[in-house]
């Protein structure tokens, strides 16, 4: 397995488009995996979790970053 397909096929893309190029690939990861990084941010700052670590693995994981955080249940603010 080379790098287009073991990239393509962690992050989705080419189960959506097979026969997808690899430029457009690269540049459609690029951009989607930029957007979960962002939404993992946001995300993890109303749940209470770091924002850094989450945009981080947002930026490397994608979907699999922002589902990860949906399951996660909220964190609670600790008692003072």
């Amino acid at each position: 397995m080379d790098f287009y397909h073991l990239l393509g096929y962690l992050s989705g893309l080419l189960f959506i488009k097979p026969n997808m190029e690899a430029t457009s690939l690269y540049r459609t990861i690029a951009l989607v995996h930029s957007l979960d990084a962002i939404l993992c941010s946001v995300i993890a700052a109303h749940s209470g979790r770091r924002t850094v670590p989450w945009s981080i693995a947002g930026l490397i994981f994608g979907i699999w970053a922002l589902g990860l955080l949906f399951l996660l249940p909220v964190k609670k603010p600790a008692a003072a």
